[in-house]
């Protein structure tokens, strides 16, 4: 979709702008990101039920959004609406079309962003969904030559401050360990599967939220992650024990007969092997990034030493 939305930029949007508003045709940054499986370019014939339709994005200042925004709205909309086969959801329409940078952002990441400094406190990264980061940095900007835009994607696309980082990874690191390597041993023992479930799916969401975290990049709504993370450099391994971890289910007959003791891994039951394979890569990736210097794989023994 993002090449269908191209073309209709350099075939149409761009040709409009020119004729109708050359004076300002500098000021108009173009591109298409945001919400949607089509700006990670994961949409496929399933995604054509809702929200689905060729469209742009034109990102204004405050101040040009008040000079010529809502004629600029008007005529792309005209435009649009003569697309063939044109028929935006009301959602979609909100998605597409004319905007201030200072609204795409700051209705993205559910923040009140300083667009105009291109400025993130420490508080708003605490505050800030990890989903939503890669919502507002997906896509392409096909120009912007004012570059407002491109400044505030260029400061999320920085990654996130060291302190928050660390922060980031001592939370997965406990989600993990407390899920994987402790709660889920005392909830087969006492028979609970629901609960044992319940841990390994956490295990599975913080082993790929840490993955992301090693390699400083934003996963994708949930339904996207590992999708993502299966196409990033080295990741063949870990999505491998993932995805079985994620498959195995619960195998109540590696507990029978067996008290919970927390000093000794039931190897019997293969979620706690696979758990442990995946936090011993953790455990790698976090000594390449000169966060720790030991090899355990008990992941909570980490989580003071890495923060800031």
């Amino acid at each position: 979709m993002i090449d269908f939305s191209r073309r209709f930029y350099e075939e149409q949007v761009a040709d409009l702008i020119r004729s109708r508003f050359p004076e300002y045709e500098n000021q108009i940054a173009v591109g298409l990101a945001g919400e949607g499986s089509d700006c990670f370019g994961y949409d496929d014939y399933m995604s054509r039920d809702h929200d689905f339709g060729t469209g742009v994005c034109l990102w204004l200042t405050d101040e040009d959004m008040r000079k010529f925004g809502n004629l600029l709205s008007i005529a792309y909309n005209e435009l649009a609406q003569r697309q063939p086969g044109f028929d935006l959801s009301e959602r979609l329409q909100e998605r597409r079309g004319v905007m201030t940078v200072h609204s795409f952002y700051s209705n993205i990441l559910r923040i009140d962003c300083d667009t105009d400094n291109v400025r993130l406190s420490d508080d708003d990264w605490m505050r800030l969904d990890h989903a939503c980061l890669a919502t507002a940095v997906n896509g392409e900007v096909f120009r912007d030559d004012l570059g407002a835009f491109s400044a505030f994607r260029r400061l999320l696309l920085d990654y996130y401050p060291d302190r928050i980082w660390r922060i980031r990874i001592a939370e997965e690191l406990h989600r993990f360990s407390a899920a994987m390597q402790v709660n889920y041993a005392r909830s087969m023992t006492r028979g609970d599967t629901v609960a044992a479930n319940l841990c390994r799916l956490q295990g599975v969401k913080s082993a790929m939220q840490l993955f992301f975290l090693m390699k400083r990049e934003y996963p994708p709504y949930y339904k996207w992650t590992f999708r993502k993370m299966s196409s990033m450099e080295g990741s063949t391994a870990i999505a491998g024990l993932i995805s079985e971890l994620s498959d195995i289910g619960t195998d109540s007959s590696a507990w029978v007969g067996r008290p919970y003791n927390a000093d000794h891994l039931n190897l019997n039951d293969r979620s706690i092997v696979i758990a442990e394979e995946i936090a011993s890569r953790i455990t790698s990736m976090m000594r390449e990034q000169k966060l720790i210097d030991n090899t355990d794989p008990y992941l909570e023994r980490y989580v003071n030493e890495v923060l800031p």
